[in-house]
């Protein structure tokens, strides 16, 4: 193993690296090596230390693995605080990213010369935490209290141009550490005796109000602005020591390890790709509405050439409209010039009426509407006119791959590959394996996701996959609430509240009610055993013809795009309970949070049983990404962790007596009771 701290010195100027692949995080090694190093430039008599990274980044932040741990010597501050008192001038020379605890260790020198390419931020309060060594009391007397707020409250990451601009960089250079070397030191303070920021009440305010809107229900974001806030009025030391334990208090918060959790389980996610496969450079897309169109958008943004498929002219051209359009929005936001927006159009798409002529394709994705004949029909003609050698995969949301799969010459390149709209936005997508999925294909498939910089999910086939699967059964406990005694906006407002983004009969409005009512029927819901059935969705559909915001009527009645309570609708509802013989009661927010978010752990479990889903982080990454599950709050299957496996157990106990129609205990939350062990251990492995 090497040393993952280096030290060199010649001419009079000491040269530190920290070399931690595979982005130099500073975990204790680090930290002991970088304490050693500065010893070793004292004793050198050096006139001048460089400090830089190895590799692509300079330090990418601290190792988020020890915040479960006590800390341990050397702690960071003090060695940030030993570099900024040190008695001859330290340079960072930051030759890629200078994240969180990089950017303090930064911020600590007397001058910072960066790579064009590098990007800077502190980023904590994205884990549920604050700068812990300094940023939030040297940032602000740097920058100023604006810029700093901005960063540190929203965990914004800039790049090397705009931090030049901010002065928090003195210098870009292409070898920063040569330019490190010979840079006149600027006629400014040393970094601890630059004095205080001006107060500036309004931007305060702003990033209360931005905060706010971000980041409701998250406590790091407010705490980070007070400290920010506090650098103008506290002495450096006193700014520090407050800044320090609020750091300590919130890294053991329930916050802090629900981001954490969601955090390693995204770059495992993103981990799969990188397991074997091969690469994608040719795809045919069929369909070129919103959903084909913003898949044939996303592949063409990382180089892969489309060809995107419609039944006739008129259908190529509405594809090549919606394609533009996606283009055009690109262009306005900045993300893209008019000449590359044009140039892409242009280099890596095409479109084809039918399937006589299409190039041959290294994978060829379906996006057409949910409807099992048409599906078999559009697979029936990619097969015939495309190699054996590529892979199908269907973009459905309900249906079974493996009935769509069926007739196929070779089914083992055959999956689904579950877009989430809009798909060239949203980062979720679940991998769907089929009976017949060959490992190659899967790993083909994952690796091009990745690529595509998405959090991609495996699961099994059943209806639903993973997270609509979750999603009918807590639409459905939602209904029982209402026969039961609540109305739509409080069961929404209660969920708000708890911290999804939006409630479920929000959702359903926004959607359309008609989408919802084509699965109940094709699932058989008035007649399937072992379910309780709730007309009331049905219902509004079937005799009001409310459909949602496309009708301007829903479950809400609209004012413009401002839902509101409709009275039309508690009337259906109250006089369903009446119908259901039911006498309505009164539910609390505590009670509706309760069991909304016990059946998306219950079920979600029964996932876990079933093989459908690989680990409770999956399921935490399909209903985070997927379907607005508090980030903070890690998931259902994290969040059923903290609040404790036997007290999930004994709610439902609960429930299923009072309804064994709608709750009962799946085994696995059962064993794990018993035995101590977590879902992880017990899951069982596809």
């Amino acid at each position: 193993m090497t040393d993952p701290v280096r030290f060199t010195a010649q001419r009079g100027i000491a040269r530190i690296t920290i070399d931690n692949p595979p982005v130099n995080v500073t975990a204790q090694p680090v930290r002991a090596g970088l304490s050693a190093a500065l010893d070793a430039a004292l004793a050198a008599g050096v006139s001048r230390v460089v400090l830089t990274g190895a590799g692509r980044a300079f330090v990418a932040g601290a190792d988020a693995k020890e915040f479960d741990a006590a800390p341990v010597a050397p702690h960071l501050p003090d060695l940030v605080a030993r570099i900024a008192a040190f008695p001859v001038p330290v340079i960072a020379a930051i030759n890629g990213a200078a994240l969180g605890g990089g950017l303090e260790l930064a911020l600590a020198c007397a001058a910072r010369v960066a790579v064009p390419g590098a990007t800077l931020g502190l980023p904590e309060v994205t884990l549920g935490v604050v700068p812990g060594a300094g940023g939030t009391q040297r940032l602000p007397r740097l920058v100023g209290l604006a810029p700093a707020l901005s960063l540190i409250s929203e965990g914004r990451v800039i790049g090397a141009a705009e931090a030049l601009n901010l002065g928090l960089v003195d210098a870009l250079a292409d070898d920063p550490v040569t330019a490190a070397e010979a840079l006149a030191l600027p006629a400014r303070a040393a970094p601890d005796a630059l004095p205080a920021p001006a107060p500036d009440p309004a931007a305060v305010e702003a990033a209360r109000a931005q905060a706010a809107k971000r980041a409701k229900g998250q406590v790091a974001p407010g705490l980070a602005i007070d400290l920010v806030a506090a650098s103008a009025t506290l002495p450096l030391a006193e700014g520090l020591t407050c800044e320090r334990e609020t750091f300590l208090s919130l890294k053991t918060s329930d916050q802090a390890a629900a981001l954490r959790h969601v955090f390693f389980a995204e770059r495992a996610a993103l981990a799969r790709g990188r397991a074997g496969g091969a690469a994608i450079d040719t795809a045919a897309v069929v369909g070129g509405g919103t959903m084909g169109a913003a898949i044939a958008y996303a592949l063409a943004g990382v180089g892969v050439s489309v060809a995107l498929v419609e039944t006739d002219a008129a259908g190529a051209e509405r594809a090549r409209a919606n394609v533009a359009t996606l283009y055009a929005e690109a262009v306005a936001r900045g993300k893209s010039s008019p000449e590359a927006a044009e140039a892409a159009q242009a280099a890596r798409h095409s479109y084809h009426v039918g399937y006589a002529d299409l190039p041959p394709a290294q994978i060829a994705i379906e996006a057409v509407f949910e409807d099992l004949a048409v599906k078999k029909q559009v697979f029936a003609a990619l097969d015939a006119a495309l190699p054996e050698t590529t892979i199908l995969a269907t973009n459905t949301s309900y249906l079974n791959p493996d009935r769509i799969a069926e007739g196929l010459r070779n089914p083992g390149r055959f999956l689904g590959l579950h877009f989430f709209s809009p798909a060239h936005v949203m980062k979720l997508v679940e991998v769907i394996r089929t009976a017949t999925t060959t490992p190659e294909t899967l790993a083909t498939v994952l690796r091009l996701t990745a690529r595509l910089r998405k959090i991609a999910v495996p699961a099994g086939v059943c209806d639903g996959f993973i997270g609509n699967r979750i999603l009918t059964r807590y639409r459905q406990i939602c209904d029982v609430m209402l026969i039961e005694g609540a109305l739509p906006a409080q069961i929404d407002a209660a969920l708000r509240g708890f911290g999804m983004a939006m409630g479920p009969y929000e959702v359903q409005d926004l959607s359309g009610l008609d989408i919802a009512h084509a699965n109940r029927k094709r699932m058989g819901w008035k007649t399937k055993p072992g379910i309780r059935y709730i007309p009331i969705a049905d219902r509004i559909v079937e005799e009001t013809g409310r459909l949602g915001r496309k009708t301007g009527a829903g479950w809400y009645d609209y004012d413009g795009a401002k839902p509101v309570p409709s009275a039309a609708i508690n009337q259906i509802v109250t006089s369903e309970s009446s119908r259901a013989g039911i006498t309505r009661r009164p539910f609390t927010d505590t009670e509706i949070v309760s069991r909304a978010t016990t059946v998306m752990i219950e079920e979600g479990a029964r996932l876990l049983e079933e093989s459908i889903a690989e680990s409770p982080s999956d399921i935490d990454l399909v209903l985070v990404h997927g379907y607005g599950f508090p980030r903070w709050r890690g998931g259902p299957m994290h969040y059923a962790e903290r609040l404790g496996l036997p007290e999930i157990c004994a709610r439902i106990e609960a429930f299923a007596a009072a309804d064994p129609l709608s709750w009962a205990l799946p085994d696995i939350l059962r064993r794990a009771t018993e035995t101590g062990r977590s879902l992880s251990d017990l899951a069982r492995k596809p």
